[in-house]
């Protein structure tokens, strides 16, 4: 195997049979019927180079999100933008939570490394320690995911804030990851501050709210124009796919779809946790669409058995072997994963 396994995610379906994915937090309506006929639509251009400038999908994001056209910059998945940031910043000391996503500080192997640890006893909740946190380490880059991966918490937008403020007084970047934010109870962005704090970059991606994690599209928001034009420059030309860009144009007319996507959520994943609880396994709170429990560590692999993958969130900093993450799936999807583990336990 030539590719990289050091860090692996949920959804790899293709080693083995899997008849339901509840490894990745992905929309579980699937993609809007109005983005798989813009695919489709676009096929006929495939002979030529996609616009590289992303020029229309740039008009249409700066529309939905209420900004200029300046602060968007779009990538090939929220992971490409992660990189291009990463390699145009090129910080020595960075800050992270724990647990969190692990992309992060993947591409800065060699800078300095300081996890704000987030303590399980009261739910890994985070809280005013940030502030001190960031006062204390002083990186030149901290990471926030909002709301959480793999805990699915949102945190408080009076401490995101703060942590701006913070940020900026210390000469650091934050850069807060708001790729389940769409999904979450009351999703309540950081993208209106933007004009206020050019320190902070907000990330955003199609790949979870609109079912297109195959297309890759993501995007990223912010006011310092100097910084988007260095991660440009750190991505290879034409990285959005024409069928990416016409995707992610359609995408952004689909309101109704997201609020049937968060009314199902907000139903269906106190649901799944009281059943998971009374079963005997710990289940954590969340905003977001998916849980964080903590089960017997064979838990996985005995669903496996069953064609039901669960991601192992053993490779997570700040957690080990027994903790997992559940997306929240279509209502007679999660019957089937509450059925399977009662049968296993």
């Amino acid at each position: 195997m030539l590719y990289n396994t050091e860090n692996p995610h949920g959804g790899d379906v293709y080693e083995r049979d899997i008849e339901l994915d509840f490894s990745a937090n992905i929309n579980p309506f699937g993609t809007p019927e109005g983005v798989k006929a813009a695919v489709s639509a676009s096929l006929g251009a495939l002979y030529a180079y996609p616009d590289p400038y992303c020029r229309r999908l740039v008009s249409a994001i700066a529309a939905h999100e209420g900004v200029p056209k300046e602060y968007v910059l779009c990538g090939a998945g929220a992971a490409e933008l992660i990189y291009s940031f990463a390699f145009a910043e090129r910080p020595k000391r960075i800050a992270e939570l724990a647990p969190t996503f692990a992309e992060y500080s993947l591409p800065l192997a060699d800078a300095e490394i300081a996890r704000l640890c987030l303590n399980e006893e009261n739910g890994f909740r985070l809280g005013r320690e940030l502030i001190a946190f960031i006062e204390e380490t002083k990186p030149e880059a901290l990471f926030v995911c909002n709301p959480n991966n793999p805990t699915g918490l949102r945190a408080d937008p009076a401490l995101i804030e703060a942590a701006a403020e913070k940020c900026r007084a210390v000469d650091c970047r934050l850069f807060l990851d708001e790729c389940f934010m769409d999904l979450a109870d009351e999703p309540e962005s950081f993208v209106p501050k933007l004009s206020e704090y050019p320190n902070a970059i907000v990330l955003k991606a199609f790949t979870k709210s609109y079912g297109m994690a195959g297309l890759r599209l993501g995007y990223c928001i912010c006011s310092d124009a100097a910084l988007l034009a260095k991660m440009s420059r750190a991505a290879q030309p034409w990285n959005v796919s024409t069928p990416a860009q016409e995707a992610g144009a359609a995408a952004l007319g689909e309101a109704s779809f997201l609020e049937k996507t968060r009314r199902l959520i907000k139903k269906e994943r106190p649901r799944l946790a009281s059943a998971l609880k009374g079963l005997g396994l710990t289940v954590f709170d969340s905003n977001a669409n998916f849980l964080l429990i903590k089960a017997a560590p064979e838990l996985g692999e005995e669903l496996l058995k069953k064609g039901i993958k669960i991601r192992s969130c053993s490779n997570f900093h700040g957690l080990a072997e027994g903790f997992f993450r559940i997306a929240v799936r279509l209502p007679e999807e999660n019957d089937r994963l509450i059925e399977a583990v009662k049968e296993i336990l």
